[in-house]
């Protein structure tokens, strides 16, 4: 299982956010107009600087979040996008987009401040800062907020604190993080649920304790001295035990922060509504200056950037989590300056690749004749292009990890547009020349023609490919499966951390697979299991830095995926919208600081 033990002494981490200075992008339209937005918005985005993640102090975690110049309260905040939310138990949340809602009514006991210039605090959330350890990172205690409360009025305790993570060993919750589970029981080689099977059966966990109700001691079977950053994840979302109704939580859970759900229609909509029972004085993030927020679902790409370009009606006041700029209109949007004020662009901490499962294709000239032979220029192209998609990738690691190393063995930014010769040759040598793929994808418009693309590449090289369309809502339910029957499946990660561990354990440590596991190429290689223990055990983080580097080489060599893009976000919101900006973190829009003009 799991074994991250990274050891930072100084407890600080690094991110790149140098795009986030580009124009239109940090005034969220509230600020005035962007500096030379149509010239700088057209050159390729670049990771051109490195900001601080540092631990804030017990003041910086004190509520309310600073006002925003301009900003006022009241209003109505509309919200169009693709897809509904797949998981909104906390529990269950392992995608951006589930994670970005969620800040709206599911707190954590720290989590991320943002100021104007890009830098990003480890804040305490509901706790009164980010923890305290005395013993290297073994154990942590963390005191809860005066103040807070449930949308019923009732106090959030450290039992309730307690209770949301021993829920997180049921057997229903298996789409989230399981860092904290691995760390709480006894033997982090072995499967957690077999050591503890969850609260339900009366059980409790004895490595939480909670000695009063505003404390919560976390003993873990390791030093951790990184767990502060752990909780700060949306996987470790607070719900009460009196409100819990398990696998029914995932669709209406239960609020701790500024707005609680009034409706939700599955694919649809959800409404959003004040709660009034959250204290601004105990939130140091959260603004809530909207009285409601309405969301509408099952807009693709190109009709929301239709609307936000038409700028009527509500959709003024409305922005979208997720959805970019429509390939077919980005060189419109660049080149309209008025357009590009409301604009939100950045470089994200997300590597999109497509998995190549490795339990189906064992043979590693098939899956290096795959990459070899794969049209990354064309998708690019299909995509939108660079701005709107991001720098093709050559690596598993993105360039916003610390220690990331810049390598091609493939030679795909030579040869970009694949090169179905060498890929024949390839096959050849597996002896196999003419091998079936089964191609799963979202089935969305720009999907499809992408899709074309992928096949005529693959059909060029002697592939015979088979494509199956998958529903967006449900994409990443279908490829969870270790038993999946797929080839060739895309996807994307960003580190938990912006570090080695949490960008290439969780994916390719072969003792982690699992049924919606995040080793979705189920690669188990003992030489890169071992590796990544050794490089668990480097305190020093630069050092650390290099062994993850080695190891992101080692999966290429395997050629367990075919890296897409370092990605990049390219979105539009309403011109009735201020404080519009992206979360590097997520790397999408943020609802946290919006406001109607």
């Amino acid at each position: 299982m799991r074994s991250h033990s990274r050891r930072i002494a100084s407890m600080t981490a690094v991110l790149a956010a140098g795009a986030l200075a580009l124009a239109g992008c940090a005034k969220g339209g509230g600020g005035g107009a962007p500096q030379g937005a149509a010239s700088t918005s057209q050159k390729p985005l670049e990771n051109k600087a490195v900001s601080a993640i540092t631990v804030g102090t017990p003041q910086d975690s004190t509520g309310p979040a600073p006002e925003i110049q301009g900003a006022k309260s009241g209003g109505t905040v509309y919200m169009i996008d693709r897809d509904d939310f797949s998981h909104l138990d906390p529990g269950r949340v392992y995608v951006n987009y589930n994670s970005s809602v969620s800040k709206l009514f599911t707190r954590t006991l720290t989590a991320y401040k943002h100021d104007e210039s890009g830098n990003i605090k480890l804040v305490g959330d509901l706790a009164t800062d980010t923890g305290t350890t005395d013993d290297g990172g073994k154990t942590w205690k963390f005191t809860l907020k005066d103040g807070l409360k449930w949308q019923d009025g009732a106090p959030i305790t450290s039992a309730d604190i307690k209770y949301s993570f021993e829920r997180l060993f049921a057997d229903f919750i298996t789409e989230g993080p399981d860092y904290a589970e691995t760390w709480l029981v006894p033997d982090p080689n072995k499967p957690f649920r077999d050591q503890y099977k969850g609260p339900y059966d009366g059980k409790e966990l004895d490595t939480i304790e909670t000695p009063d109700d505003k404390t919560v001691v976390f003993h873990l079977n390791g030093e951790h001295p990184d767990f502060n950053f752990t909780v700060a994840m949306t996987g470790y979302g607070a719900v009460p035990k009196a409100h819990d109704t398990k696998q029914k939580y995932d669709k209406q859970p239960f609020s701790s922060g500024p707005y609680k759900i009034v409706s939700h229609i599955t694919d649809k909509s959800m409404d959003l509504e004040r709660n009034e029972h959250w204290d601004p004085k105990t939130d140091p993030i959260r603004h809530a200056y909207p009285d409601k927020f309405h969301m509408e679902f099952g807009v693709q790409a190109q009709q929301t950037t239709e609307r936000f370009m038409a700028d009527t009606g509500n959709d003024k006041n409305a922005f979208t989590f997720h959805n970019a700029v429509a390939a077919e209109r980005v060189q419109e949007v660049l080149g309209n300056a008025e357009l590009m004020k409301r604009s939100v662009q950045g470089l994200t901490p997300f590597t999109t690749f497509y998995n190549i499962n490795t339990k189906r294709i064992t043979d590693v000239n098939v899956r290096k004749a795959i990459i070899t032979a794969w049209p990354a220029k064309q998708i690019q192209q299909i995509s939108g292009g660079e701005v709107n998609t991001g720098k093709i990738a050559t690596t598993v690691m993105s360039p916003t990890v610390l220690g990331y190393e810049a390598f091609d063995l493939y030679g795909k930014l030579a040869k970009p547009e694949g090169d179905p010769e060498a890929a024949k040759k390839l096959l050849a040598d597996s002896g196999n020349p003419n091998p079936t793929v089964v191609y799963a994808y979202n089935q969305t418009p720009t999907q499809e023609k992408v899709t074309v693309a992928i096949k005529e590449a693959l059909t060029k090289a002697g592939f015979k490919v088979v494509a199956k369309p998958l529903n967006p809502t449900t994409y990443y339910d279908a490829i969870g499966p270790v038993d999946n029957k797929f080839d060739i499946y895309w996807g994307g990660w960003a580190a938990d951390w912006p570090t080695g561990s949490t960008a290439i354990q969780p994916q390719f440590d072969g003792r982690q697979i699992a049924d919606n596991a995040p080793n979705y190429t189920h690669l188990n290689v003992p030489e890169i299991n071992e590796a990544i223990d050794k490089a668990n055990a480097i305190t020093d983080a630069a050092e650390a830095g290099k062994a993850w580097a080695a190891i992101d080489r080692m999966i290429m060599e395997q050629a367990a995926i075919v890296p897409e893009y370092y990605q990049t976000y390219f979105g539009l919101y309403g011109s009735g919208l201020g404080g519009v900006k992206m979360d590097p973190i997520e790397g999408e829009q943020s609802a946290l600081d919006i406001w109607v003009k």
